[in-house]
């Protein structure tokens, strides 16, 4: 069974996206987690903040989340002020340091079940535009894009064989063994929010394998998607 998928490319200079249990000094995920990736989309087809939720849900769309550019990370101390007062009251600041991704670059591979909302997306991206500005993360961390195009995803019934794999990986799908660490990468392992309600609460975290350098990772599954054009695996989370 062949599905089609966008593939395309985000970067920006600077990122953050936000893990909720820090706070003072704010740390960022090394990747985008699906609950941003879907906001990105969201924002690219012009649907508000409080309706795109029901649109992208993990039954409807299909998203896989490859890294591109090695993952940098660096601290930044920014001043925050008290916006409720008027400019010229304003004699205090409080410094925080936060962390950003730096010259991050992200493929993401996308499909869904509404052809309308597919094809309306594959309109945008053909010709460089989106709805609203997208972001990475942040809304000062400007994002741009660049579309790979519109390929056939074929699902495979994996065997013993290793297989290498170009998005970051769900753990919840390898058993021990199924992966081949190689000497000199570097691999890490995070729990990514996936997907929220209508109230914008998490209703799934998922912990998800990827390689910091952008290295493709051997691994083994039941199953895969086989993006053909390309010739690039991945692992929808």
């Amino acid at each position: 069974m062949a599905e089609k998928y966008l593939v395309f490319d985000i970067s920006a200079s600077y990122g953050h996206f936000k893990k909720p249990y820090t706070t003072t000094s704010p740390l960022t995920y090394s990747i985008p987690t699906r609950t941003a990736v879907t906001g990105i989309i969201a924002a690219m087809l012009g649907f508000g903040k409080e309706e795109y939720l029901k649109y992208f849900t993990k039954d409807q769309a299909q998203i896989g989340i490859g890294i591109k550019s090695p993952v940098k990370k660096v601290r930044i101390s920014e001043n925050l002020i008290n916006t409720k007062k008027s400019m010229n009251k304003i004699h205090e600041r409080t410094q925080i340091k936060i962390e950003f991704l730096k010259d991050a670059c992200y493929r993401i591979y996308f499909s869904h079940k509404n052809e309308q909302i597919y094809e309306r997306l594959k309109v945008l991206l053909e010709n460089h535009s989106t709805v609203y500005t997208i972001s990475m993360g942040l809304s000062e961390n400007l994002a741009n894009y660049t579309f790979a195009g519109e390929f056939e995803g074929r699902e495979v019934n994996g065997n013993k064989e290793l297989i290498e794999f170009s998005s970051v990986l769900p753990l919840d799908m390898l058993k021990k063994g199924d992966v081949e660490y190689e000497d000199e990468r570097e691999y890490f392992t995070e729990t990514i929010p996936m997907e929220m309600d209508c109230d914008r609460k998490v209703k799934e975290f998922r912990e998800v394998l990827f390689e910091r350098n952008s290295n493709k990772i051997k691994a083994r599954t039941d199953f895969y998607i086989r993006i053909e054009g390309i010739h690039e695996n991945i692992l929808i989370i």
